[in-house]
């Protein structure tokens, strides 16, 4: 992997590669060169053969607090429409990505970071994090963020975070369905890595259709979406991954992944 300026790329023997945002100093949160790299290094790894699940972090003191307003004032609409289509690139891609993407979650998610959290496919967070769509305080609004938001909690739930801009505690988003699992902050590193490590053990092969599958499904209707599932999973069941997988069940061993 290549050498990023605002992120730190890591891909451990277990088939985990875990990406921090590294802009400490500024909550890690987005700007473009940071947006453009995510992006960059999300499609990277997807192609990656070392790598099976994919982990976002932060470092420093929070996971990202949204998007680095500091450079905000003087744009034409165009350039605008621009800057906001770069932040949220990052979140598309995950949903059109092969492997699974965890978000670890610690300190504050806040707007463009707490859209994140949603767009991961999965997410823990320490039990002292906080999460929210904040940008109604500044006069702005998380319509970008919104869009996965609403999409793993509901519309209720996700207009009021849209609306009122409350940071909510990691248990409350949790029951929400913002995120999977809370956990003490101290072990949040080892637990996530713990998850993740788990997840890279299941078929690669079965775990990447069935994402993109998911996703593809998400917007058809009820009928529609069982008859493109059933195509999926007849497809899937004629992969060796499948026969390997069934044969090593009913052998009591180790499945040996073929991802074919």
């Amino acid at each position: 992997m290549k050498n990023y300026e605002n992120l730190m790329v890591e891909i451990g023997d277990d088939f985990v590669a875990e990406v921090t945002l590294n802009r400490p100093g500024s909550l890690n949160t987005f700007d473009i060169p940071l947006a453009r790299e995510l992006h960059q290094v999300l499609e990277e790894l997807d192609l990656e053969p070392r790598t099976r699940v994919i982990i976002i972090k932060g470092a420093g003191k929070a996971f990202c607090a949204g998007i680095d307003i500091s450079h905000f004032s003087g744009k034409s609409a165009k350039e605008y429409r621009e800057w906001i289509q770069y932040m949220g690139n990052p979140l598309v891609a995950i949903s059109r990505m092969n492997k699974p993407v965890i978000a670890q979650v610690h300190g504050v998610a806040a707007a463009n970071g707490a859209g994140l959290v949603a767009a991961a496919d999965l997410a823990i967070a320490g039990e002292k994090a906080r999460l929210g769509l904040t940008a109604i305080n500044v006069g702005l609004n998380c319509i970008g963020p919104i869009v996965p938001v609403a999409r793993s909690i509901g519309r209720k739930k996700a207009l009021e975070l849209l609306y009122y801009g409350d940071l909510i505690s990691a248990t409350e988003a949790m029951n929400m369905g913002l995120i999977n699992r809370v956990v003490p902050d101290a072990e949040l590193e080892q637990e996530t890595r713990k998850w993740a490590a788990t997840l890279a053990q299941k078929s690669p092969l079965a775990l990447q259709i069935s994402k993109k599958a998911y996703y593809t499904a998400e917007d058809m209707d009820y009928q529609r979406a069982f008859e493109y599932m059933n195509e999926v999973f007849a497809r899937l069941c004629s992969s060796e991954d499948a026969v390997e997988g069934i044969g090593a069940f009913l052998e009591k061993r180790t499945p040996t992944w073929k991802e074919k």
